[in-house]
């Protein structure tokens, strides 16, 4: 880094990679929620209501993030970042176009293909941009972006629901696929902003500034083994401190949200002793936390380090599960679930700019395809149990449960925390 970096180093929004990423991600989200709430509501109305019907949606949306995501994570290593985004949103839009033309014609058993083959496509895109955004994001500028994508995120988990069911029910399936197709083209083409990728030979990553966890090799990653390449992705884990506690942290953050994930109309039921109805008023104060915490932590990612971003809201999520499982007060639920979302993107957005520092570029897509399965696995596995503990345990010591979860995440962390600022493996240059 330069040594004037700080002075005249532009804004975090002037990176042009940034900027067509977020674009993207706004095209790419609007068609996740249309496909996904068009094809949910086609196959409930048309299946008359079939339970096993609609459990294949969703099977088809996380059944990829376990088959899928390490192998995707690892071709991600091996192809052109640039090149397999932009391919991968394409691909999105001609399987919806097909799935379309199925539909048109009577298939509508095909919808779950829309969803299947989207979900697949996105294993290997999602490594790739990460990939892309460990070479042309400065370390500094990390935090901000990881929070200004988690924003997006957070905006659509609030009206992706409401715009997908308002497309199907005034448009219909037809024109909700064709919307979903045009939004996927549309984020193919932000990404021409990127700049191309380079040379395999431009592209090799410089040596890092510190010791690698794994030493490096000099075969170039093509000729190499598909499984030794994954096989060396789990050992550059395992071997990096910060990324071993990381994933380890995630995976407790999955346990925690699982555990009480389907038990929130237990909470007005039972604990509250209202209506079930009145559930909106705890949902209303989580979405507006949503949306305000995204902006909260865009500004607050400039000012804290990832280390105390994550932890900052590991704890005032900890704290807020507790503090609404044993309220008995509706205001008081509503306040900690507004502190919950408020914090939120918190920790997404700092468990992925530390992931991105303590990883080498060439490293970056075998380490998030392991990662990604962590957190949803572990929320899987502890939802699948929730129901059965719900029947044996008390409804607020499971709240409780949960707040000691991300307590124990926080605590996990406590190394990385105390950890000097260092730069990161292969940092991409500043701009500006």
């Amino acid at each position: 880094m330069r040594p004037n970096a700080a002075i005249d180093r532009a804004p975090w929004h002037a990176n042009r990679y940034l900027r067509a990423v977020l674009v993207s991600a706004v095209f790419a989200q609007l068609g996740i929620w249309i496909r996904n709430f068009a094809v949910l509501l086609c196959v409930m109305e048309r299946s008359g209501g079939d339970a096993y019907a609609v459990a294949l949606v969703s099977v088809a949306e996380y059944a990829p993030i376990f088959l899928f995501s390490i192998v995707g994570g690892a071709f991600a290593d091996r192809w052109r970042p640039r090149r397999t985004l932009i391919l991968c949103e394409w691909l999105s839009a001609a399987s919806i176009l097909g799935v379309w033309v199925a539909v048109a014609v009577g298939h509508w058993h095909l919808d779950f293909c829309a969803t299947l083959v989207s979900a697949i496509l996105s294993q290997f895109s999602q490594p790739a941009g990460m990939k892309l955004f460990k070479r042309h994001v400065p370390d500094a500028d990390m935090p901000a972006g990881m929070a200004a994508i988690q924003t997006i995120f957070s905006v659509f988990l609030i009206v992706g629901p409401a715009l997908g069911t308002f497309v199907y029910a005034h448009l219909g399936i037809d024109a909700a696929l064709l919307l979903t197709a045009a939004a996927f083209v549309l984020s193919a083409l932000s990404l021409a902003a990127v700049p191309k990728d380079e040379s395999a030979a431009e592209g090799a990553p410089s040596p890092s500034p510190g010791p690698s966890p794994m030493p490096a090799q000099n075969v170039p990653i093509e000729q190499t083994r598909l499984t030794a390449q994954l096989a060396d992705g789990f050992r550059y884990l395992l071997r990096s401190r910060v990324l071993s506690l990381l994933s380890l942290s995630f995976a407790i953050v999955g346990l925690g949200v699982g555990l009480i994930q389907p038990l929130g109309a237990f909470l007005v039921t039972e604990r509250l002793g209202l209506p079930l109805t009145a559930l909106q008023w705890i949902a209303i104060p989580y979405g507006a936390g949503e949306l305000i915490g995204g902006l909260l932590v865009l500004k607050l990612a400039g000012k804290l380090s990832p280390q105390r971003l994550l932890a900052l809201g590991l704890l005032v999520n900890a704290a807020g599960i507790a503090v609404t499982g044993l309220s008995p007060w509706l205001w008081l639920c509503m306040a900690a679930q507004f502190a919950i979302a408020l914090l939120q993107p918190a920790i997404f957005a700092g468990n992925a700019a530390l992931t991105m520092q303590h990883t080498e570029e060439a490293m970056i897509g075998r380490v998030t395809g392991i990662r990604t399965p962590l957190l949803i696995g572990a929320m899987l596995l502890s939802m699948s149990l929730a129901g059965t503990l719900k029947t044996h345990v008390p409804l607020v010591l499971l709240y409780v449960c949960s707040g000691l979860l991300f307590a124990v995440a926080w605590m996990t962390l406590a190394p990385i925390r105390r950890m000097p600022a260092s730069p990161s493996v292969n940092s991409a240059p500043q701009h500006g």
